[in-house]
């Protein structure tokens, strides 16, 4: 089983693409894929036809995939970015920003 060191709900910083420098939160972590979609980063239009949620139809804009390579945590202590690593501390393995060694 893979392991992502970047879960849903995290707050990160796009360290690389034409969404360089963009922060959001993690709405969605794709496992098999390596990707995640950030909230209000990597925007394109899609087209949707009509339907019975959107009946207008028509181009929409919302958030794409992102590979997790391209994406770095920002530690909630220093505001900066930081690595994870995992290590046990009373008896749970728990993430943790190696920046602060604070825990996730």
């Amino acid at each position: 089983m893979k392991k992502l060191k970047i879960k849903t709900g995290d707050t990160v910083r796009i360290t690389a693409g034409d969404h360089k420098g963009t922060e959001g939160k993690v709405m969605r972590v794709d496992i098999e894929k390596n990707k995640a979609i950030v909230e209000g980063a990597n925007m394109v239009s899609k087209h949707e036809k009509p339907s019975a949620k959107n009946p207008q139809g028509g181009i929409v804009q919302k958030e794409a995939m992102i590979h997790v390579s391209n994406l770095s945590l920002i530690d909630a202590k220093s505001g900066d970015t930081t690595r994870v690593g995992y290590e046990v501390r009373d008896g749970k393995k728990v993430r943790f920003a190696k920046k602060s060694n604070e825990v996730i």
